[in-house]
C-alpha cells in the first residue's frame, strides 16, 4: 500500500485554495453493496495471485500445504490425484520427520472382509496391545491434557461375589425394613465399570478381570452416518477409516459411536521424529493434526499387505485373532464356526465385525 503524507495543520494557512479551472461532478459515494461486490473481486484475486506465487515458489512446505487445503475428498480423487496427494505428503512428512516417510494408497482388495476376534477369558490386562499400537499408529504421546491419545482402551473390572453377611445390611431408610440389599454396595459377577488407564505391579490380577474395547469396524456404522462432510466411511474390506484432510473435528461421530472408539485432537499431537513409525498409509496411521478425529483402522499399512495389526502381533497369550470373514479357514472364521462368540451391544443393531469369545 502506497503511503501518503498528510501536510501539517498549518501549511498554507492564510490563503484560501484555488477553485479549480475545470469543475468535475462529485465523486460517487461508495455503497455497501459495491465494497461487498469489490472485496469478493478483491478476495478472489488475492487467493489466485497467492495460488500462483505459491506454486512458483521455493518454498516446498507452502505449497504442499495448499495443495493440501483444495484437494478433494479422498474417496472421490481419481487415481493421478491420489498419487499426487502421496506425493505431496510423502514431501512434507519426510521433511518434518527427518527420514523418509512413505504413504501407502493400497485399496481395498477384493474377496476380502476383514474381521477381529478376541478371547476374553485369556486376555490378562497387560495393555501390551495399547502400546504397539500407539507406537504403530504415530498416536500422540504427551503429558498434559488431551495430548494422549490411545485407540485401545482395556477395562479393568473387579470381580465380586454375593455375601450371606451383607444380606440384612443397607436397609435405608432405617427402620421401614429393607430397602436396598447389602451387596448393592461391592461388586456382584463382573460388570462393565472400572478402569482404563490402570497400572498393576503384575497381571493378571487376582481380583480382576478385563475387557479390552476398541473401534467395532460397524457394517452399519452410526458415526458415518452423521458426519456431515462424509469425512469417514466404510472402505470395501471393512473398516471405517477417515480422511483426515477433510475432517472439520465437528465431534458428532464421536457422539453417534456407542463404543468410545474414537479421538479428537485437541491439541497439536506429539509426536517425536524419533518415534514417529515412517510406514504409513493416507486412511491410516499418516500423522495427524490438531482438530480431526482419529481412530483404529485395523493397521491398513499392515493389514493390506498381509499382515496382522500390531495388537494381535504383540499379545503374549494369543488372545486375539484376525482374518477374512469370507474366508471359511482363516482364524476369525475358525473361532465364529467353533467359539461361544457374542458381540458388544448387538441389541444397537450395528453389526460389528469385533467379535468376543470364550472357551
Amino acid at each position: 500500500m502506497t503511503q501518503q503524507t498528510i501536510p501539517p495543520d498549518d501549511a498554507g494557512a492564510g490563503t484560501a485554495p484555488a477553485a479549480p479551472a475545470d469543475p468535475k461532478p462529485p465523486a460517487p459515494q461508495p455503497s455497501r453493496r459495491g465494497f461487498l461486490r469489490d472485496g469478493g473481486m478483491l478476495g478472489l484475486s488475492s487467493l489466485m495471485g497467492t495460488a500462483t506465487l505459491m506454486a512458483a515458489s521455493d518454498d516446498a512446505q507452502a505449497a504442499i500445504e495448499w495443495g493440501e487445503h483444495f484437494q478433494k475428498n479422498y474417496r472421490l480423487m481419481t487415481p493421478e490425484e491420489k498419487a499426487q496427494a502421496r506425493t505431496r505428503l510423502e514431501r512434507r512428512y519426510s521433511e518434518e520427520y527427518g527420514k523418509k516417510v512413505s504413504v501407502d494408497t493400497t485399496e481395498a482388495q477384493p474377496g476380502v472382509l476383514m474381521g477381529y476376534a478376541l478371547n476374553i477369558r485369556k486376555c490378562i490386562g497387560c495393555r501390551r496391545c495399547v502400546h504397539a499400537c500407539v507406537a504403530e499408529n504415530n498416536q500422540s504421546r504427551g503429558a498434559r491434557p488431551g495430548e494422549r491419545i490411545e485407540w485401545i482402551q482395556v477395562l479393568r473390572m473387579e470381580r465380586g461375589h454375593f455375601s450371606k453377611d451383607k444380606v440384612n445390611q443397607g436397609g435405608y431408610p432405617e427402620g421401614l425394613g429393607i430397602q436396598v440389599g447389602g451387596n448393592a454396595y461391592t461388586p456382584a459377577g463382573t460388570v462393565l465399570e472400572g478402569e482404563y488407564r490402570y497400572e498393576p505391579k503384575a497381571v493378571p490380577e487376582a481380583d480382576a478381570t478385563y475387557m479390552p474395547i476398541a473401534c467395532m469396524q460397524c457394517e452399519k456404522p452410526p458415526c458415518v452416518k452423521v458426519c456431515p462432510v462424509r469425512t469417514t466411511y466404510r472402505e470395501a474390506d471393512g473398516p471405517v477409516v477417515i480422511d483426515y484432510n477433510w475432517c472439520i473435528g465437528c465431534r458428532m461421530c464421536m457422539g453417534a459411536c456407542p463404543y468410545w472408539a474414537r479421538r479428537l485432537n485437541v491439541t497439536t499431537p506429539v509426536l517425536p521424529k524419533e518415534a514417529m513409525n515412517p510406514v504409513t498409509h493416507y486412511l491410516g496411521n499418516r500423522p495427524r493434526m490438531r482438530g480431526v478425529v482419529e481412530k483404529c483402522h485395523w493397521c491398513l499399512q499392515r493389514t493390506r499387505h498381509g499382515r496382522y495389526p500390531a495388537c494381535v502381533e504383540v499379545c503374549p497369550v494369543g488372545a486375539r485373532k484376525f482374518g477374512n470373514l469370507l474366508d471359511p479357514e482363516s482364524e476369525v472364521s475358525q473361532v465364529l464356526a467353533r467359539k461361544n462368540v457374542f458381540r458388544l451391544k448387538a441389541e444397537l443393531n450395528t453389526f460389528p465385525k469385533f467379535f468376543y469369545f470364550y472357551d
